[in-house]
């Protein structure tokens, strides 16, 4: 792992972009540890910040179009997602809207949301722009506190 996060940091903000993708997939990832050591080779914060929340947003899309298949099984069989979490994405998911999507930066339960959305087949708009907004404000702050530390 040591050895991955090593040669996504080599790779500057293509490896922040693959990286993030990977964490905003259904890949269990920490795009944190990579974005710190970015910061800390001293990239600019603006170019990881863009690269991190395309990346990311992009993996959550994924996710989006993973449930817009509608094929559970292949979720719970493939992808390890389990149908109550699901489920359960869909119930909170209920009347709210496609506006959600801003909730799929959160560990665990953001991917079964980003997956219930597209089951739901929410509106993409919507959905691409909520995703965008939540997963950059995420990326705005942990990047304002590792500079204040840095």
């Amino acid at each position: 792992m040591d050895a991955f996060i090593q040669l996504m940091t080599d790779w500057g903000y293509v490896g922040m972009l693959l990286t993030a993708f990977l964490a905003g997939s259904l890949i269990p990832f920490s795009s944190e540890l990579v974005l710190t050591g970015l910061l800390s080779l001293g990239l600019n914060p603006i170019g990881i910040l863009i690269a991190a929340t395309i990346g990311n947003t992009m993996g959550g899309m994924t996710c989006y179009w993973l449930g817009s298949l509608g094929k559970m099984e292949w979720l719970e069989k493939y992808f390890h997602i389990k149908e109550k979490h699901v489920l359960k994405a869909q119930k909170f998911l209920q009347g709210k809207g496609a506006w959600m999507a801003f909730f799929a930066f959160l560990p665990f339960i953001g991917g079964p949301i980003a997956v219930a959305l597209g089951l739901m087949r929410s509106n993409l708009p919507i959905t691409i722009t909520a995703m965008i907004i939540g997963k950059a404000v995420r990326y705005i702050i942990l990047i304002g506190i590792l500079l204040s530390i840095f």
